[in-house]
């Protein structure tokens, strides 16, 4: 009977976990989504950048914009597989987004986990701002920090060499925990980050550029971090 009974929880607690781990991405369409591309205001000629292909969400990469969860989040895991599809460009993945367009127009309030071609895993501060150990040598002289444009709101990340050669597939984790972040790129702890001025808010992904193919954004909820440290 024990041994049914330590049988039974730890079926529970599997199902338990399987149930709260969920895609963000259908493979058919982009219900839960919503999509904000200033082209798109004026210009009915304007291609919505963001569509299903095979399966995939592509960001086409023009024009540039955002595609942003209807959902709002707070401590969980998020874990995609990306790959440029052709040439090597930029796009990124927004954490704890809001107030839309506050930056050039474009960018909504946030903080972003970069994809850049060998730049995966910086921080870009977006109206919202993070704290990283050895501030100065990631992101430069304090005078010059700040969320908004005319400043340093770059943090480099942590390793060089994480991102695998292009057309093969990435995958990125980023982990939010009150106010405290920690990204990995293929299995590499590239970022974290504290005191973040934000804790939460809608997940966005970008159209900046380069075409970027996503095959999986799955989230998970979680009280702590749950990655290798």
């Amino acid at each position: 009977m024990k041994t049914f009974v330590i049988s039974a929880m730890l079926l529970c607690g599997a199902t338990l976990c399987s149930a709260q781990t969920r895609s963000l991405f259908n493979g058919k369409d982009l219900t839960g989504w919503h999509v904000d591309v200033p082209a798109l205001d004026k210009d009915t000629g304007a291609i919505n950048p963001f569509i299903v292909r095979n399966g995939m969400l592509v960001s086409l990469g023009r024009p540039n914009g955002h595609l942003i969860t209807d959902a709002s989040y707070h401590d969980y895991r998020l874990e995609t597989e990306y790959r440029f599809a052709g040439k090597p460009g930029n796009c990124g993945v927004l954490v704890h987004a809001s107030t839309p367009r506050v930056l050039y127009d474009m960018f909504p309030k946030s903080l972003e986990v970069q994809m850049m071609h060998k730049n995966a895993g910086d921080f870009w501060c977006i109206g919202e701002n993070v704290t990283v150990d050895s501030m100065a040598v990631y992101r430069g002289p304090k005078e010059k920090w700040g969320v908004v444009d005319g400043t340093t709101r770059r943090v480099k990340n942590r390793t060089d060499d994480s991102e695998k050669p292009l057309g093969e597939w990435n995958t990125m984790v980023i982990e939010c925990v009150g106010n405290r972040i920690m990204v990995w790129v293929n299995g590499d702890l590239v970022n974290s980050g504290y005191d973040i001025t934000t804790s939460k808010g809608s997940i966005a992904l970008q159209a900046e550029g380069a075409e970027v193919e996503f095959r999986k954004i799955m989230l998970t909820p979680i009280k702590r971090f749950t990655a290798k440290k």
